[in-house]
């Protein structure tokens, strides 16, 4: 698969358009390249068109992008679920953790790279296969992660599957729930609802294949 500069200039200009016709001002909302299960050479293509974030899910895929894209300004943000005997490796490269909810993640996080930057990643759809704390857990995580030295800067969820319209609620209660902590931070929304995402109060947005195209298929696996 080749992404090329032009192409991505092209999607960050749909999205942004989109950002400001769902009321925000673009300049507000971070937008996160989600390069997941992408080759390396889209970080480069991004970077020329003007991203700077990107965000992987897991250990591996980050470390191999950051190998091959020396001397590229990148603020990697690591978005997956956090598991601790993977944390060394990457901790040096991350300049925001979205995923994090256990206090031993943190503390992990902390023994490496002490004063990170991280989100509490917030469950507010009651779904098991979901990562996240309970939105009434969110006080008191927040609180031990400070304890361990983390600059909590805010929350982060995934909406539902499903139509856009059904995330609403969700990211409406991380919204509050943020001004309730006074965290600046609320990471939520991907390619298929970030409209409502950002009109709920979104200030970064996780965006993949509306910046990238489709991710290919791996070998054995479906779409």
């Amino acid at each position: 698969m080749t992404v090329s500069a032009d192409d991505v200039v092209a999607g960050l200009a749909r999205i942004r358009s989109r950002i400001e016709a769902s009321g925000r001002d673009p300049e507000t909302v971070t937008i996160v390249a989600v390069s997941k299960g992408l080759p390396p050479d889209v970080v480069t293509a991004g970077v020329q068109a003007g991203l700077r974030d990107f965000g992987e899910n897991y250990a591996a895929d980050l470390a191999t992008k950051v190998d091959a894209s020396p001397g590229l300004r990148v603020r990697w943000h690591f978005i997956g679920g956090v598991q601790r005997r993977q944390v060394r490796t990457i901790a040096p490269f991350v300049a925001l953790w979205h995923g994090v909810d256990r206090i031993e993640e943190g503390t992990e996080i902390a023994r490496f790279t002490p004063g990170a930057r991280v989100l509490v990643q917030v469950n507010l759809t009651a779904e098991p296969q979901k990562g996240g704390c309970r939105p009434g857990e969110a006080r008191v995580l927040v609180d031990g992660l400070r304890g361990e030295g983390l600059d909590v800067r805010g929350l982060m969820t995934i909406g539902p599957a499903g139509e856009p319209e059904g995330a609403r609620p969700a990211f409406r209660a991380l919204t509050r729930l943020a001004d309730e902590l006074a965290l600046p931070e609320r990471s939520m929304g991907m390619s298929g609802d970030f409209d409502v995402a950002v009109q709920e109060g979104a200030t970064i947005v996780r965006i993949g294949t509306a910046l990238f195209g489709p991710r290919p298929v791996r070998d054995g696996a479906r779409r």
